[in-house]
Protein backbone atom coordinates (compact mmCIF):
# COMPACT_ATOMS: atom_id res chain seq x y z
CA UNK A 1 0.00 0.00 0.00
CA UNK A 2 1.20 3.56 -0.90
CA UNK A 3 1.05 5.36 1.93
CA UNK A 4 2.20 9.07 0.42
CA UNK A 5 -0.02 11.21 2.09
CA UNK A 6 -0.90 12.88 -0.98
CA UNK A 7 -2.25 9.46 -2.09
CA UNK A 8 -3.98 9.33 0.80
CA UNK A 9 -5.73 12.83 0.07
CA UNK A 10 -6.26 11.46 -3.24
CA UNK A 11 -8.32 8.19 -2.27
CA UNK A 12 -10.60 10.43 -0.73
CA UNK A 13 -11.08 13.10 -3.14
CA UNK A 14 -14.97 13.78 -4.17
CA UNK A 15 -16.22 11.46 -6.73
CA UNK A 16 -17.13 15.01 -9.33
CA UNK A 17 -13.03 16.19 -9.58
CA UNK A 18 -15.39 19.53 -11.51
CA UNK A 19 -16.63 20.17 -7.50
CA UNK A 20 -15.22 23.07 -6.14
CA UNK A 21 -11.60 22.29 -4.28
CA UNK A 22 -10.94 26.23 -2.93
CA UNK A 23 -12.86 29.82 -2.94
CA UNK A 24 -10.42 32.48 -2.81
CA UNK A 25 -11.17 35.98 -1.05
CA UNK A 26 -11.84 37.19 -4.89
CA UNK A 27 -13.60 35.18 -6.13
CA UNK A 28 -11.58 32.71 -8.09
CA UNK A 29 -12.73 28.87 -7.77
CA UNK A 30 -10.09 26.17 -7.86
CA UNK A 31 -11.90 22.19 -8.96
CA UNK A 32 -10.45 19.16 -7.25
CA UNK A 33 -9.23 18.43 -11.21
CA UNK A 34 -7.25 21.59 -11.24
CA UNK A 35 -5.50 20.62 -7.73
CA UNK A 36 -4.66 16.75 -9.38
CA UNK A 37 -3.52 18.18 -12.59
CA UNK A 38 -1.88 21.38 -10.95
CA UNK A 39 -0.12 19.25 -8.28
CA UNK A 40 1.12 16.72 -10.90
CA UNK A 41 2.84 19.49 -13.45
CA UNK A 42 4.80 20.66 -10.57
CA UNK A 43 5.67 17.02 -9.59
CA UNK A 44 6.57 16.58 -12.90
CA UNK A 45 8.92 19.50 -12.89
CA UNK A 46 10.53 18.27 -9.99
CA UNK A 47 11.24 14.90 -10.95
CA UNK A 48 12.66 16.75 -13.86
CA UNK A 49 15.32 18.19 -11.88
CA UNK A 50 17.40 15.30 -11.20
CA UNK A 51 16.83 16.01 -7.10
CA UNK A 52 18.45 13.27 -4.27
CA UNK A 53 16.80 11.31 -2.88
CA UNK A 54 14.90 12.64 0.34
CA UNK A 55 15.43 16.17 -1.10
CA UNK A 56 14.18 19.23 0.95
CA UNK A 57 12.36 21.65 -1.04
CA UNK A 58 12.11 24.87 0.83
CA UNK A 59 9.22 27.27 0.65
CA UNK A 60 9.17 30.95 1.67
CA UNK A 61 5.70 31.56 -0.12
CA UNK A 62 3.02 34.29 0.65
CA UNK A 63 -0.48 32.28 1.05
CA UNK A 64 -2.22 31.33 -2.11
CA UNK A 65 -4.16 28.17 -3.81
CA UNK A 66 -0.43 28.01 -5.99
CA UNK A 67 1.39 27.48 -2.52
CA UNK A 68 -0.76 24.50 -1.33
CA UNK A 69 -0.30 22.85 -4.76
CA UNK A 70 3.00 23.13 -4.20
CA UNK A 71 3.14 21.75 -1.21
CA UNK A 72 0.99 18.49 -2.23
CA UNK A 73 3.56 18.02 -5.31
CA UNK A 74 6.49 18.14 -2.99
CA UNK A 75 5.05 15.07 -1.16
CA UNK A 76 3.64 13.53 -4.31
CA UNK A 77 7.12 13.53 -5.77
CA UNK A 78 8.27 11.75 -2.78
CA UNK A 79 10.39 14.86 -1.55
CA UNK A 80 10.81 16.51 2.36
CA UNK A 81 8.70 19.89 2.47
CA UNK A 82 10.50 22.91 4.44
CA UNK A 83 7.86 25.64 5.09
CA UNK A 84 9.18 28.84 6.22
CA UNK A 85 7.54 31.63 8.17
CA UNK A 86 6.87 34.82 5.74
CA UNK A 87 8.70 37.17 8.10
CA UNK A 88 11.84 35.32 8.37
CA UNK A 89 14.59 37.85 7.54
CA UNK A 90 18.01 36.98 5.67
CA UNK A 91 20.29 36.07 8.80
CA UNK A 92 16.86 33.64 10.00
CA UNK A 93 16.90 32.19 6.49
CA UNK A 94 20.28 31.95 6.17
CA UNK A 95 20.56 29.65 8.97
CA UNK A 96 17.70 27.64 8.18
CA UNK A 97 19.29 26.92 4.10
CA UNK A 98 22.33 26.47 5.33
CA UNK A 99 21.09 23.86 8.19
CA UNK A 100 18.77 21.92 6.00
CA UNK A 101 20.88 22.52 2.19
CA UNK A 102 17.02 22.29 0.46
CA UNK A 103 18.16 21.24 -2.83
CA UNK A 104 15.05 23.57 -4.00
CA UNK A 105 14.05 27.09 -2.33
CA UNK A 106 10.76 28.68 -3.84
CA UNK A 107 10.47 32.58 -2.18
CA UNK A 108 8.48 35.34 -3.31
CA UNK A 109 9.24 37.16 -6.62
CA UNK A 110 9.57 40.42 -4.60
CA UNK A 111 12.21 38.57 -2.42
CA UNK A 112 13.90 36.66 -5.26
CA UNK A 113 17.29 39.06 -5.14
CA UNK A 114 18.42 38.59 -1.62
CA UNK A 115 16.90 35.06 -0.96
CA UNK A 116 18.93 33.65 -4.56
CA UNK A 117 21.74 34.80 -3.23
CA UNK A 118 21.63 33.70 -0.04
CA UNK A 119 20.81 30.21 -1.14
CA UNK A 120 22.90 30.31 -4.16
CA UNK A 121 26.02 30.71 -1.66
CA UNK A 122 25.08 27.81 0.60
CA UNK A 123 24.73 25.25 -2.23
CA UNK A 124 21.15 25.16 -3.52
CA UNK A 125 20.86 24.10 -7.19
CA UNK A 126 17.38 25.37 -8.06
CA UNK A 127 15.58 29.12 -6.82
CA UNK A 128 12.15 29.66 -7.96
CA UNK A 129 9.29 32.60 -7.53
CA UNK A 130 5.47 31.50 -6.93
CA UNK A 131 3.23 33.82 -8.41
CA UNK A 132 0.71 34.34 -6.17
CA UNK A 133 -2.33 34.80 -8.78
CA UNK A 134 -2.10 32.12 -11.26
CA UNK A 135 -3.28 34.63 -14.51
CA UNK A 136 -0.05 36.58 -14.23
CA UNK A 137 1.29 33.22 -15.78
CA UNK A 138 -1.08 32.92 -18.27
CA UNK A 139 -1.04 36.50 -19.22
CA UNK A 140 3.10 35.91 -19.73
CA UNK A 141 4.24 37.78 -16.79
CA UNK A 142 6.72 36.41 -14.13
CA UNK A 143 8.44 34.13 -16.92
CA UNK A 144 11.24 33.09 -15.12
CA UNK A 145 8.63 31.64 -12.15
CA UNK A 146 7.85 27.63 -10.74
CA UNK A 147 4.20 28.18 -12.40
CA UNK A 148 5.54 29.07 -15.67
CA UNK A 149 7.82 26.26 -16.07
CA UNK A 150 5.91 23.88 -14.79
CA UNK A 151 2.91 24.60 -16.88
CA UNK A 152 5.28 22.91 -19.84
CA UNK A 153 4.70 19.67 -18.04
CA UNK A 154 2.56 16.79 -18.28
CA UNK A 155 -0.84 17.04 -15.98
CA UNK A 156 -0.53 13.30 -15.07
CA UNK A 157 1.89 11.96 -12.72
CA UNK A 158 2.12 8.32 -10.39
CA UNK A 159 2.77 9.43 -7.19
CA UNK A 160 5.53 8.14 -5.52
CA UNK A 161 5.41 5.02 -2.96
CA UNK A 162 6.43 5.97 0.60
CA UNK A 163 6.35 4.50 3.47
CA UNK A 164 5.21 5.46 7.17
CA UNK A 165 8.17 5.96 8.29
CA UNK A 166 9.33 8.36 5.30
CA UNK A 167 10.14 11.93 5.62
CA UNK A 168 7.50 14.31 4.39
CA UNK A 169 8.51 17.35 6.04
CA UNK A 170 10.71 19.64 8.21
CA UNK A 171 9.20 22.09 10.52
CA UNK A 172 11.88 24.36 12.45
CA UNK A 173 10.77 25.14 15.85
CA UNK A 174 13.34 27.34 18.07
CA UNK A 175 15.33 25.84 21.14
CA UNK A 176 16.19 27.59 24.61
CA UNK A 177 19.34 28.17 23.12
CA UNK A 178 18.56 30.32 20.23
CA UNK A 179 19.55 27.72 17.89
CA UNK A 180 16.86 26.47 15.55
CA UNK A 181 16.04 22.62 15.20
CA UNK A 182 14.47 20.63 12.48
CA UNK A 183 11.57 18.42 13.62
CA UNK A 184 11.18 15.42 11.66
CA UNK A 185 7.58 14.84 10.31
CA UNK A 186 7.19 11.00 8.07
CA UNK A 187 4.37 10.41 6.20
CA UNK A 188 2.68 8.24 9.17
CA UNK A 189 3.04 10.93 11.63
CA UNK A 190 0.70 12.91 9.59
CA UNK A 191 -1.66 10.39 8.07
CA UNK A 192 -1.74 9.13 11.53
CA UNK A 193 -2.63 12.21 13.20
CA UNK A 194 -5.64 13.76 10.54
CA UNK A 195 -7.02 10.18 10.63
CA UNK A 196 -7.62 10.58 14.48
CA UNK A 197 -8.80 14.38 14.47
CA UNK A 198 -11.36 13.27 11.35
CA UNK A 199 -12.90 10.89 13.32
CA UNK A 200 -12.97 13.29 16.81
CA UNK A 201 -14.15 16.14 15.31
CA UNK A 202 -16.76 14.38 13.04
CA UNK A 203 -15.95 15.42 9.83
CA UNK A 204 -18.91 15.30 7.81
CA UNK A 205 -19.60 14.96 4.50
CA UNK A 206 -20.85 19.04 3.62
CA UNK A 207 -18.14 20.51 5.87
CA UNK A 208 -16.87 23.53 4.27
CA UNK A 209 -13.65 25.37 6.17
CA UNK A 210 -13.04 28.61 6.39
CA UNK A 211 -9.44 29.17 6.27
CA UNK A 212 -7.79 31.87 7.13
CA UNK A 213 -4.25 30.44 9.06
CA UNK A 214 -0.75 30.92 7.03
CA UNK A 215 0.44 28.20 5.35
CA UNK A 216 3.86 27.37 7.00
CA UNK A 217 2.40 26.52 10.50
CA UNK A 218 1.67 23.45 11.62
CA UNK A 219 -2.20 24.50 12.50
CA UNK A 220 -2.89 25.73 9.15
CA UNK A 221 -1.12 23.48 6.91
CA UNK A 222 -1.27 19.94 8.73
CA UNK A 223 -4.63 20.70 10.84
CA UNK A 224 -6.72 22.88 9.22
CA UNK A 225 -5.86 22.29 5.29
CA UNK A 226 -4.96 18.57 6.39
CA UNK A 227 -8.31 18.10 7.56
CA UNK A 228 -10.47 19.25 4.52
CA UNK A 229 -8.02 17.65 2.31
CA UNK A 230 -8.96 14.48 3.95
CA UNK A 231 -11.97 14.79 3.91
CA UNK A 232 -12.72 16.18 0.60
CA UNK A 233 -13.94 19.12 1.71
CA UNK A 234 -14.23 23.03 -0.04
CA UNK A 235 -12.00 25.45 1.44
CA UNK A 236 -12.89 29.41 1.55
CA UNK A 237 -9.70 30.21 1.89
CA UNK A 238 -8.47 33.47 2.95
CA UNK A 239 -4.77 35.11 2.20
CA UNK A 240 -5.30 35.79 6.11
CA UNK A 241 -7.36 36.72 8.92
CA UNK A 242 -9.38 39.55 8.43
CA UNK A 243 -11.93 39.80 11.26
CA UNK A 244 -14.01 41.60 8.35
CA UNK A 245 -13.72 38.70 5.74
CA UNK A 246 -14.42 35.94 8.00
CA UNK A 247 -17.68 37.21 9.21
CA UNK A 248 -18.99 37.76 5.43
CA UNK A 249 -17.76 34.19 4.72
CA UNK A 250 -19.01 32.29 8.09
CA UNK A 251 -22.87 31.74 6.69
CA UNK A 252 -21.62 29.51 3.69
CA UNK A 253 -18.80 27.55 6.34
CA UNK A 254 -19.54 25.02 9.12
CA UNK A 255 -16.14 25.17 10.25
CA UNK A 256 -13.34 27.61 11.36
CA UNK A 257 -9.95 26.96 13.11
CA UNK A 258 -7.51 29.98 14.68
CA UNK A 259 -5.49 31.06 17.17
CA UNK A 260 -6.93 33.13 20.74
CA UNK A 261 -6.19 36.10 18.76
CA UNK A 262 -8.44 35.83 15.93
CA UNK A 263 -11.56 35.16 18.66
CA UNK A 264 -10.55 38.23 20.45
CA UNK A 265 -10.81 40.27 16.93
CA UNK A 266 -14.08 38.55 16.04
CA UNK A 267 -15.27 39.98 19.21
CA UNK A 268 -14.63 43.30 19.10
CA UNK A 269 -16.47 43.25 15.64
CA UNK A 270 -20.34 44.38 16.50
CA UNK A 271 -20.97 42.93 13.02
CA UNK A 272 -19.70 39.36 14.70
CA UNK A 273 -23.43 38.17 15.38
CA UNK A 274 -25.15 34.56 16.21
CA UNK A 275 -26.66 34.99 12.90
CA UNK A 276 -23.69 34.70 10.95
CA UNK A 277 -22.83 31.83 12.49
CA UNK A 278 -26.07 29.81 12.67
CA UNK A 279 -24.68 27.19 9.74
CA UNK A 280 -21.19 26.88 11.89
CA UNK A 281 -20.66 23.50 13.33
CA UNK A 282 -17.20 23.90 14.86
CA UNK A 283 -15.03 26.68 16.35
CA UNK A 284 -11.10 25.05 17.39
CA UNK A 285 -8.64 26.91 18.83
CA UNK A 286 -5.20 26.34 19.46
CA UNK A 287 -1.39 27.39 19.33
CA UNK A 288 -1.46 29.48 22.60
CA UNK A 289 -3.61 29.20 25.24
CA UNK A 290 -7.07 30.81 25.40
CA UNK A 291 -8.60 33.14 28.22
CA UNK A 292 -11.52 31.70 29.61
CA UNK A 293 -12.70 34.86 29.39
CA UNK A 294 -12.47 34.61 25.60
CA UNK A 295 -14.19 31.66 25.36
CA UNK A 296 -17.30 32.83 27.93
CA UNK A 297 -17.52 36.04 25.54
CA UNK A 298 -17.79 33.76 22.31
CA UNK A 299 -20.28 31.52 24.13
CA UNK A 300 -22.68 34.52 25.12
CA UNK A 301 -22.26 36.09 21.50
CA UNK A 302 -22.47 33.17 19.31
CA UNK A 303 -24.18 30.02 21.22
CA UNK A 304 -21.03 27.97 20.03
CA UNK A 305 -18.45 26.62 22.75
CA UNK A 306 -14.70 26.75 21.20
CA UNK A 307 -12.64 23.49 21.08
CA UNK A 308 -9.57 24.08 22.01
CA UNK A 309 -6.62 21.54 21.60
CA UNK A 310 -3.07 21.10 22.34
CA UNK A 311 -0.10 20.16 20.02
CA UNK A 312 2.89 21.35 18.33
CA UNK A 313 5.23 21.14 15.44
CA UNK A 314 7.11 17.88 17.07
CA UNK A 315 4.06 16.16 17.46
CA UNK A 316 0.68 17.28 15.59
CA UNK A 317 -2.00 17.48 17.92
CA UNK A 318 -1.97 15.34 20.98
CA UNK A 319 -5.19 15.92 22.76
CA UNK A 320 -8.38 18.05 22.27
CA UNK A 321 -11.80 18.73 24.43
CA UNK A 322 -14.84 16.37 22.79
CA UNK A 323 -16.88 16.99 20.09
CA UNK A 324 -19.83 15.50 22.29
CA UNK A 325 -19.27 15.97 25.67
CA UNK A 326 -17.95 18.78 28.45
CA UNK A 327 -15.17 21.61 26.72
CA UNK A 328 -13.90 22.83 29.36
CA UNK A 329 -12.34 26.06 29.69
CA UNK A 330 -8.32 26.40 30.22
CA UNK A 331 -8.15 22.66 29.65
CA UNK A 332 -6.76 21.10 26.60
CA UNK A 333 -8.76 17.81 27.21
CA UNK A 334 -7.86 14.22 26.84
CA UNK A 335 -5.37 12.66 25.05
CA UNK A 336 -6.09 11.69 21.75
CA UNK A 337 -6.64 8.03 20.84
CA UNK A 338 -3.46 6.21 19.94
CA UNK A 339 -1.78 9.01 21.67
CA UNK A 340 -0.07 8.26 25.40
CA UNK A 341 0.07 11.73 27.76
CA UNK A 342 1.57 11.30 31.04
CA UNK A 343 2.41 14.14 33.65
CA UNK A 344 5.73 13.50 35.83
CA UNK A 345 7.48 15.14 38.34
CA UNK A 346 11.68 15.66 38.63
CA UNK A 347 12.36 12.22 39.43
CA UNK A 348 10.24 11.17 36.28
CA UNK A 349 7.02 9.33 38.57
CA UNK A 350 3.63 10.16 37.66
CA UNK A 351 1.96 12.79 39.47
CA UNK A 352 -0.89 12.76 41.09
CA UNK A 353 -4.17 14.17 39.60
CA UNK A 354 -4.18 17.93 39.76
CA UNK A 355 -0.54 17.68 40.52
CA UNK A 356 1.51 20.13 38.54
CA UNK A 357 4.71 18.33 36.48
CA UNK A 358 6.70 17.93 33.21
CA UNK A 359 4.33 16.76 29.96
CA UNK A 360 5.52 13.74 28.00
CA UNK A 361 4.14 11.95 25.10
CA UNK A 362 4.36 9.02 22.67
CA UNK A 363 2.30 8.05 19.41
CA UNK A 364 2.31 7.72 15.98
CA UNK A 365 2.27 11.36 15.93
CA UNK A 366 5.35 12.01 17.30
CA UNK A 367 8.51 13.02 15.04
CA UNK A 368 11.26 11.00 14.20
CA UNK A 369 14.00 13.40 15.69
CA UNK A 370 15.61 16.73 15.23
CA UNK A 371 17.31 17.50 12.09
CA UNK A 372 20.81 16.61 11.98
CA UNK A 373 21.03 16.88 15.58
CA UNK A 374 21.29 13.05 17.19
CA UNK A 375 22.54 14.28 20.24
CA UNK A 376 19.77 16.49 20.88
CA UNK A 377 17.13 13.86 19.81
CA UNK A 378 18.38 11.39 22.34
CA UNK A 379 18.02 13.95 25.01
CA UNK A 380 14.46 15.36 24.36
CA UNK A 381 13.70 11.54 24.42
CA UNK A 382 13.21 9.40 27.24
CA UNK A 383 13.81 5.13 27.66
CA UNK A 384 10.85 3.97 27.38
CA UNK A 385 10.36 6.65 24.16
CA UNK A 386 7.93 9.10 25.39
CA UNK A 387 8.78 12.77 24.07
CA UNK A 388 9.29 16.02 26.64
CA UNK A 389 7.49 18.27 25.56
CA UNK A 390 9.09 20.68 27.44
CA UNK A 391 5.26 21.96 28.91
CA UNK A 392 4.16 21.78 32.35
CA UNK A 393 1.08 21.25 33.34
CA UNK A 394 -1.82 18.41 35.01
CA UNK A 395 -4.80 16.08 34.54
CA UNK A 396 -8.10 16.44 36.09
CA UNK A 397 -10.30 13.86 37.49
CA UNK A 398 -11.53 13.52 34.41
CA UNK A 399 -8.44 13.12 32.57
CA UNK A 400 -8.14 16.45 30.82
CA UNK A 401 -5.01 17.95 30.71
CA UNK A 402 -4.58 21.77 31.48
CA UNK A 403 -1.32 23.23 30.50
CA UNK A 404 0.20 26.01 33.28
CA UNK A 405 3.61 26.92 32.04
CA UNK A 406 6.49 26.13 29.51
CA UNK A 407 9.72 24.77 31.43
CA UNK A 408 11.54 26.04 28.68
CA UNK A 409 10.55 29.44 28.74
CA UNK A 410 9.07 29.76 25.29
CA UNK A 411 6.65 32.67 24.69
CA UNK A 412 3.10 32.37 22.32
CA UNK A 413 2.32 35.63 21.00
CA UNK A 414 -0.33 35.39 18.38
CA UNK A 415 -0.03 31.68 17.83
CA UNK A 416 3.64 31.75 16.75
CA UNK A 417 6.66 30.59 19.17
CA UNK A 418 9.40 33.02 20.27
CA UNK A 419 12.36 31.81 22.86
CA UNK A 420 13.58 34.53 24.78
CA UNK A 421 17.76 33.18 24.56
CA UNK A 422 17.58 34.32 20.52
CA UNK A 423 16.46 37.74 20.82
CA UNK A 424 18.39 38.73 24.32
CA UNK A 425 21.46 37.46 22.06
CA UNK A 426 20.96 40.03 20.04
CA UNK A 427 20.24 42.71 22.71
CA UNK A 428 23.16 41.82 24.65
CA UNK A 429 25.63 42.71 21.32
CA UNK A 430 24.06 46.42 21.06
CA UNK A 431 26.92 48.97 22.52
CA UNK A 432 25.62 50.01 26.10
CA UNK A 433 23.67 47.04 26.87
CA UNK A 434 25.21 45.35 30.10
CA UNK A 435 23.00 41.89 29.76
CA UNK A 436 18.82 41.28 29.16
CA UNK A 437 16.04 39.53 29.95
CA UNK A 438 13.41 38.76 27.77
CA UNK A 439 9.84 37.25 28.69
CA UNK A 440 6.19 36.81 27.67
CA UNK A 441 3.40 39.00 29.78
CA UNK A 442 -0.38 38.30 29.18
CA UNK A 443 -1.86 40.00 26.03
CA UNK A 444 -5.54 40.75 25.46
CA UNK A 445 -4.76 40.28 21.86
CA UNK A 446 -1.81 38.32 21.34
CA UNK A 447 -1.80 35.80 24.31
CA UNK A 448 1.45 36.90 25.34
CA UNK A 449 3.33 39.87 24.40
CA UNK A 450 7.02 39.90 24.23
CA UNK A 451 8.98 42.43 26.62
CA UNK A 452 12.19 42.76 27.35
CA UNK A 453 14.10 44.39 30.03
CA UNK A 454 17.80 45.80 29.56
CA UNK A 455 20.29 46.69 32.08
CA UNK A 456 22.24 49.13 30.97
CA UNK A 457 26.08 49.55 30.95
CA UNK A 458 27.46 52.38 33.27
CA UNK A 459 27.31 55.97 31.86
CA UNK A 460 25.61 54.48 28.66
CA UNK A 461 22.38 56.54 27.04
CA UNK A 462 20.18 53.71 25.67
CA UNK A 463 16.77 54.08 23.87
CA UNK A 464 14.20 52.26 23.63
CA UNK A 465 13.35 52.85 20.07
CA UNK A 466 16.90 52.03 18.95
CA UNK A 467 17.07 48.87 20.74
CA UNK A 468 13.26 47.44 18.56
CA UNK A 469 14.60 49.33 15.79
CA UNK A 470 17.74 47.35 15.49
CA UNK A 471 15.59 44.15 16.59
CA UNK A 472 12.82 44.91 13.45
CA UNK A 473 15.98 45.08 11.13
CA UNK A 474 17.71 41.75 12.24
CA UNK A 475 14.81 39.22 13.42
CA UNK A 476 10.89 38.86 12.41
CA UNK A 477 8.69 40.87 13.55
CA UNK A 478 6.43 38.99 15.60
CA UNK A 479 9.61 38.26 18.16
CA UNK A 480 10.43 42.04 18.34
CA UNK A 481 9.56 43.25 22.02
CA UNK A 482 6.59 45.49 22.19
CA UNK A 483 8.86 47.37 24.87
CA UNK A 484 11.77 47.86 26.23
CA UNK A 485 12.48 48.85 29.96
CA UNK A 486 15.47 49.68 31.46
CA UNK A 487 16.66 48.69 35.22
CA UNK A 488 19.94 48.85 37.16
CA UNK A 489 20.03 45.64 37.61
CA UNK A 490 17.93 41.52 36.93
CA UNK A 491 16.60 39.17 39.78
CA UNK A 492 18.49 36.53 40.34
CA UNK A 493 18.64 33.21 42.51
CA UNK A 494 21.64 32.37 44.66
CA UNK A 495 22.76 30.20 41.95
CA UNK A 496 22.77 33.17 39.80
CA UNK A 497 20.10 32.82 37.40
CA UNK A 498 17.96 35.39 36.57
CA UNK A 499 14.30 34.58 38.21
CA UNK A 500 12.65 35.53 34.93
CA UNK A 501 8.83 34.58 37.18
CA UNK A 502 9.70 37.88 39.34
CA UNK A 503 10.03 39.97 36.35
CA UNK A 504 7.34 38.29 34.84
CA UNK A 505 5.11 39.38 38.07
CA UNK A 506 6.73 42.68 37.46
CA UNK A 507 5.29 43.81 34.49
CA UNK A 508 2.51 41.89 33.97
CA UNK A 509 0.36 45.08 33.83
Amino acid sequence: MNTNLYAIFRARFPDDLDDCWLETSDGLYYSWRDCERGSAKIANLFASLNLPAGARIAAQVEKSPEALMLYLATVRAGFVYLPLNTAYRATEMAYFIENASPSVVVCAPKNFGWIAQTAFARGTSHIFTLDEVSREVNQGRNSGSLLSRAVHFSDRFETVHRDPDDLAAILYTSGTTGRSKGAMLTHGNLASNITVLHDVWHWQKDDVLLHALPLFHIHGLFVAAHGALYNGSKMIFLPKFDSAEVIHHLPRSTIFMGVPTYYVRLLADPLFTRDKCSNMRLFVSGSAPLLADTCAQFSDRTGHTILERYGMSETAMLTSNPYLGQRKPGSVGPALPGVSVRVVNTEGDSCAIGEVGEIQVKGPNVFQGYWQMPEKTAEEFTDDGYFNTGDVGFFDDDAYLSIVGRSKDLIITGGYNVYPKEIESIIDEQPGVLESAVIGVPHPDFGEAVIAIVVPRADAALSEQAIIQTLKNTIANFKVPKQVHMVKELPRNTMGKVQKNLLRDQFKE
